[in-house]
This record gives structure tokens, sequence and C-alpha cells, in this order.
């Protein structure tokens, strides 16, 4: 299970996040919503949670086929539409002597990250109080 707390106080909006280890991260939002921007706001740190989930996955299966990918850039843009609609869209560049074939094998690869099958399935949310 992963667990990740989060902690505000006054300073509209920043929030400090951990994770039970060593790592420490900011949230915050901006200006214009009344934060002070110091931060990646909670909708920015969702689409890095599924850029840097599907760049890893393809990295990975990337080296264990040894194929020679040098660099992949991945944006995640995300927006929400008047019907309710979530939705994602990951734009990718790979530098490197690989085939089409291996580009399209590489984005099915980035499509089975685990935030991917998180983000593509139903989601259960349950708040309660400690």
């Amino acid at each position: 299970m992963v667990s990740v707390q989060a902690q505000i106080g006054l300073d509209h909006y920043q929030t400090v996040l951990t994770n039970g280890r060593q790592h420490r991260a900011m949230a915050d939002e901006p200006a214009d919503v009344g934060g002070t921007d110091t931060a990646f706001a909670p909708d920015e740190w969702l689409a890095g949670a599924l850029a840097s989930c599907a760049i890893i996955t393809m990295r990975m299966y990337a080296d264990r086929k040894q194929w020679p990918v040098e660099r992949i850039e991945l944006t995640v843009s995300l927006e929400r539409t008047p019907e309710g609609i979530t939705r994602f869209q990951k734009q990718v560049h790979f530098t490197g002597n690989i085939s089409e074939e291996q580009v399209q094998r590489l984005l099915a690869i980035g499509d089975k990250c685990p935030v991917h099958k998180t983000l593509s399935n139903p989601i259960e949310i349950l708040s309660v109080i400690v």
C-alpha cells in the first residue's frame, strides 16, 4: 500500500507532502486562485504521476530489450470537459535509432504502467476521520 501524508498550515495553500521515508514534496495553488504558487498544483502532481510512471515503464522496457533509446520526453496534459470527463493526453518523443514498430511497442508499454491502469479503472475514495 502507498501512503502519503499531507499537512497544511495558514499559508494559502502551501502543502507539505511526506511519504513515510525520507522524501518531502510541496503542493500549492497558483496565485490566480489564491495560492502562493510555490510548487506544483494538485492537478499537476496528478499529471506528473502519470507522466513519470509511463516514462519509467518505457525506460525499463527499452533497457530490458537493449533498444538504443537515448532519451524519452513525455508531456501529459489534463483537461476537464463540460460533460464531466477528465481527459489526459500524453505526447511522447523518443531519441535514438529505433524502428516505428519499437516506438509503437513502447507507447503500448507506457499505457500499461500502474498509474495509467489506476486512472483507467473505477476508483473508490473513502474518507474517514481518525
